[in-house]
């Protein structure tokens, strides 16, 4: 209830700096650019607060833990990966949430292995639940001296992060921990011993990392929570699958079932193959304007969600 008073009091103030520009306007006075960036700043806040309607899920509100891997395809594709994490990097910001990036293994001649960051902000993983899967970009290639055209793939895998309240069972038996040097952006002056950790989960050959503190056992902690919310997230899926009830866009995470695809050439257009939604700017959309595809993705979500 607060945070509901707090919001409308918000949009109030907002409502009435505009009708405070409009009087000034009206005596005259040279407002108009303060006028249309007050206007824009209050669609992006409406347009965010109808977006959270959308939101009922029942791990929605918590923060999200995100993994990106490139596909096959070498510097290409580690390339993309790279371009991803800056997408959301922007995306992140652009909403005034908290970045924090937990692992990243750079790639041999540009671009990364794989990355996990952490999304700090109310609702983040219900918002970026659906950027899970595969992503395409078509583009000329920057590495090719032909000026080939290139089809390059990488996956985005979102879990929430669990809280300690919810018991997940993870048998030490089952776990390999290895340590290693950190490396990379975010790694290079963290340390030089092998305060890195690795933790693969034997069972279900579930893989995380963390490499962002000096200390070794606060690097395992923290990747001992990535698996918790991993293995959650895995539990949470068999349970959708048993009943049927796993949504198409949901779907296993493979190379070659795209759910969105980047294309810089011949023309330049960012689809979403789940919700058909397009747009032109591929511009604006790589540098974090993701909010067009994520509200329908959820508009969808609910529609599916009420018709079962």
């Amino acid at each position: 209830m607060a945070e509901t008073l707090g919001t409308d009091e918000k949009l109030a103030r907002k409502l009435a700096d505009l009708e405070a520009y409009f009087e000034l306007a009206n005596e005259g006075e040279s407002v108009g650019e303060d006028l249309r960036a007050e206007l824009a700043a209050l669609r992006k806040e409406i347009d965010q607060l109808e977006t959270s309607t959308l939101l009922g899920g029942e791990h929605d509100q918590l923060n999200a833990i995100v993994t990106l891997h490139p596909g096959a395809g070498g510097t290409e594709s580690q390339d993309w990966a790279e371009m991803l994490l800056r997408m959301y990097r922007r995306w992140v910001e652009g909403r005034g949430f908290k970045f924090t990036l937990n692992d990243y293994q750079p790639g041999e001649e540009a671009g990364l292995k794989s990355a996990t960051f952490t999304v700090t902000g109310d609702y983040a993983y219900g918002l970026l639940s659906g950027e899970s899967g595969v992503h395409r970009l078509v583009r000329i290639s920057p590495f090719d001296s032909n000026k080939r055209r290139h089809t390059s793939f990488a996956s985005v895998f979102v879990s929430p992060e669990i809280g300690e309240d919810i018991e997940i069972e993870i048998k030490p038996e089952d776990l390999r921990t290895d340590t290693y040097r950190a490396t990379g952006a975010g790694g290079q002056h963290i340390n030089t011993t092998d305060s890195a950790v690795r933790i693969t989960h034997l069972p279900t050959g579930t893989v995380v990392q963390c490499q962002n503190e000096r200390s070794q056992h606060r690097n395992r902690d923290t990747a001992m929570k990535f698996l918790r919310s991993r293995l959650y997230e895995l539990e949470l899926r068999k349970r959708r699958e048993a009943t049927q009830k796993l949504e198409d866009s949901k779907g296993d995470i493979a190379f070659g079932s795209q759910i969105r695809s980047y294309v810089l050439h011949p023309y330049r257009l960012v689809k979403d193959h789940r919700t058909k939604v397009e747009m032109g700017n591929a511009d604006a959309v790589l540098d974090g304007d993701l909010d067009p595809f994520i509200k329908t993705y959820l508009a969808s979500r609910r529609a599916v969600a009420k018709s079962g």
